[in-house]
């Protein structure tokens, strides 16, 4: 049996290709040789996530994780993850900027200033784009 998160890809790339329910059962038939993604094994699945993805799916990027910073940087890093979750940005566009302003390749490595100054950099960010 498939894992629950390869199912859940298979599912997303469906909708996000527009697939009907005759095309995708078809495809499913053609690629995986079941009628239903509940009957793929991981090797099936595999290859239906390799179809899909030759046929134009997208996966989506991951947003990353909060870094974990304690004392009195946490503060700053909550504003941060705040300036970050109003512009719909991940992680990893803080940490580009902080890698930018400061060539440090983590936020955790930051210290306080700089946490302070990458945090009036998304402000004036948040400011201009409304």
């Amino acid at each position: 049996m498939a894992s629950r998160a390869n199912l859940a890809k298979i599912h997303i790339a469906r909708k996000q290709l527009g697939m009907d329910e005759d095309t995708y059962r078809a495809m499913l038939q053609s690629v995986g040789g079941v009628q239903s993604s509940k009957d793929l094994d991981d090797a099936g699945a595999t290859k239906v996530l390799a179809h899909l993805q030759r046929s134009g799916f997208k996966p989506t990027k991951q947003t990353g994780r909060k870094p974990r910073i304690g004392g009195d940087r946490a503060r700053l890093v909550g504003k941060i993850e705040a300036l970050l979750a109003d512009s719909g940005k991940p992680w990893a566009y803080a940490e580009a900027m902080a890698k930018r302003m400061f060539n440090v390749d983590k936020l955790e490595w930051c210290d306080r200033d700089q946490l302070w100054r990458l945090t009036a950099a998304l402000q004036m960010s948040a400011n201009r784009n409304g």
